[in-house]
């Protein structure tokens, strides 16, 4: 199948991905959920011509959703991946909660991906004539995240326990931050465009392993007590992935 070449093609992809894993139960889907709601509301704010080069911003949501979409078909076909995917692909089967697969899928997404695609988008031209619009996009992952942790409850009764243990805290109960990735994806995406397409490799590897460690963060935080409070959250969620999805849909 050829590449996506148009936002309406991403989204037609990730549909087939999201109701194969609903077909399945894997939860895979959960971050291509998630992905999905993301990539339509950037095609909203394209179509209304809120960015300041919305040709060019297109350009680079279909580059960056081919990364996830291409990695993802890889995987299938069991090829090899970056370190940071196949990490959040191999887990998928885990007892994790529904929010750490989710943050699995966009941490490999927004820090490895992110910045590979928006350094090929601007390859030859001047890279902050993109920033603006890159913030941009990035102010919209960060808002649907913020409408995910308020969606969760339908399907993680005990989510507000997480939501106490890390009020007024930046990094929250995840030592994870979403602003301090969307500024590493922006400094990794300088890297990548300055060095170039051809030097670029051992750069984008560097930049795979680092995300590798968040990735194994994100999935075993270091403080027992959050552990210990994952492992009671996921104990009493919706685990069936079409429930999940259907109920995260709800408006």
């Amino acid at each position: 199948m050829p590449r996506a070449t148009t936002i309406k093609d991403v989204i037609h992809e990730l549909d087939t991905i999201i109701n194969n894993s609903i077909e399945t139960n894997s939860r895979i889907g959960l971050f291509a959920y998630i992905y999905r709601r993301t990539t339509a509301e950037i095609a909203s704010e394209i179509n209304l011509g809120n960015f300041n080069d919305n040709k060019r911003l297109e350009i680079l949501d279909v580059e960056f959703a081919n990364l996830y979409l291409d990695t993802y078909k890889a995987y299938k076909n069991k090829e090899k991946v970056s370190a940071s995917w196949a990490y959040a692909f191999d887990s998928v089967d885990e007892q994790l909660t529904i929010v750490q697969h989710i943050m699995l899928g966009m941490n490999a997404h927004i820090n490895l991906d992110l910045a590979v695609s928006t350094a090929t988008v601007m390859s030859g031209k001047e890279i902050e004539d993109i920033k603006e619009d890159f913030n941009k996009v990035n102010d919209i992952l960060f808002q649907i995240t913020n409408e995910l942790q308020d969606r969760l409850s339908r399907v993680s009764s005990l989510m507000f326990i997480a939501d106490l243990i890390g009020k007024n805290k930046d990094e929250k109960i995840l030592d994870f931050s979403m602003r301090k990735a969307r500024e590493q994806s922006w400094n990794s995406a300088n890297l990548l465009w300055a060095l170039g397409e051809n030097e670029n490799k051992v750069a984008k590897n560097n930049i795979d392993q680092v995300v590798l460690e968040l990735s194994k963060n994100i999935r075993k935080p270091k403080s027992s007590i959050v552990r210990f409070v994952f492992k009671l959250i996921q104990k009493f969620e919706i685990k069936e992935v079409g429930i999940i999805i259907s109920k995260l849909k709800e408006n």
